[in-house]
């Protein structure tokens, strides 16, 4: 019995001392612990790996415009010098920038400024006031380039964050989530699409990086809802799918070759579409065919209904808007249309967008 007693107390005392021992190493060196993975489920506590990556390829913009005003309705116009704050995102190591247009257009002065410290003058490439996007470029050397994520998976409830530059303040991040994809009719932009994030975006953060969880860039941040007492946290991205397209074009041209058919299209209301025999919400209506243009060519008419291009389905105006911009001119489109409830189809030839639009 007193050999087991015995034998007991040794266990006892070596359970002890290794504890100890124990409770001394992770004192010393809490690093030594290993990591545990949170559930499948549950957000992680930080989100500094995915900034981590992705910032350093957010710069900050400081740009100067000469501004005509009036003191007085009577006194002759004078001029004045603004300046503004806004971002941009290195995309390609060759030095690359997208930012957005109307951070670009009509300044005096732009610089950049990088994450280490350097400023450029940088070379605007190409814009495009349709999406609002302009291409920018610098001569640094070696930048540190974002990893360019995808678009058209994102879902609503996504956690995202914005970069950017915020009232000039410097390098800022705001975290929130995707409240919509495929936002339309902002009546910001000729052609839009936009992501809707509720992760603040502020004055300054134009042309800054909206990413994932990953780091990956997945928008450009552009815009923000008027902000009012009923007005709260509803910002716009560009998505990123767009921007590479926009982006290959300024590289290529300069500007953003686009397909054009000559016809302005209208969303149809349910009501409408009950009167022509049409089921379910397909279905635009075409408000006006531009002279000598393809629709005219094709025999299209003012009051016709577009029901498919190409064999995919038409349920809006901005729909049938993204469709067609994105064919090149010499492509041939078919086009699947109503008139006085009898179905008819057309081919036209797609030619390029005239500037002046």
């Amino acid at each position: 019995m007193s050999r087991g007693k015995s034998i007991l107390l040794f266990v006892v005392q070596s359970i002890v001392v290794g504890l100890a021992a124990a409770f001394l190493v992770v004192l010393i060196r809490p690093d030594l612990l290993p990591r545990i993975a949170a559930p499948s489920g549950f957000a992680p506590a930080s989100y500094a790996d995915a900034v981590d990556i992705s910032a350093p390829a957010v710069a900050a913009i400081y740009t100067k415009r000469l501004v005509e005003y009036r003191p007085s309705a009577d006194e002759r116009p004078r001029f004045r010098i603004e300046s503004s704050a806004a971002s941009a995102v290195v995309i390609d190591p060759d030095g690359y920038l997208v930012t957005n247009f109307h951070v670009v257009d009509a300044v005096a002065e732009i610089n950049v400024q990088f994450n280490d410290g350097r400023i450029a003058e940088p070379e605007i490439v190409g814009v495009d006031a349709e999406t609002d996007l302009a291409l920018l470029r610098v001569n640094l050397g070696e930048l540190p380039v974002i990893p360019l994520g995808s678009s058209n998976q994102l879902r609503v409830g996504d956690v995202v964050m914005a970069i950017g530059n915020p009232y000039g303040m410097g390098r800022s991040v705001t975290q929130g989530i995707i409240s919509a994809t495929g936002r339309g009719n902002i009546y910001l932009n000729t052609f839009e699409n936009y992501i809707q994030t509720d992760a603040a975006i502020n004055a300054g953060n134009s042309g800054g990086a909206l990413i994932n969880v990953n780091g990956q860039l997945i928008g450009i941040n552009t815009a923000v809802l008027q902000q009012d007492t009923g007005t709260e946290g509803i910002g716009f991205a560009i998505p990123v799918d767009l921007v590479r397209g926009v982006v290959d074009e300024l590289k290529t041209h300069g500007r953003v070759v686009r397909g054009w058919m000559g016809f302005r299209p209208d969303d149809l209301t349910p009501a409408e579409r009950t009167a022509m025999g049409i089921e379910g919400d397909i279905g635009i209506l075409l408000d006006e065919v531009l002279p000598d243009s393809p629709a005219a060519a094709a025999g299209l008419n003012r009051g016709d209904v577009i029901l498919a291009i190409n064999g995919e389905r038409i349920f809006s105006q901005r729909q049938a808007r993204l469709l067609v911009a994105g064919t090149s001119p010499g492509d041939k489109i078919e086009i699947l249309g109503l008139r006085d409830q009898q179905q008819f189809t057309a081919t036209l030839e797609v030619v390029e967008r005239p500037p002046e639009l």
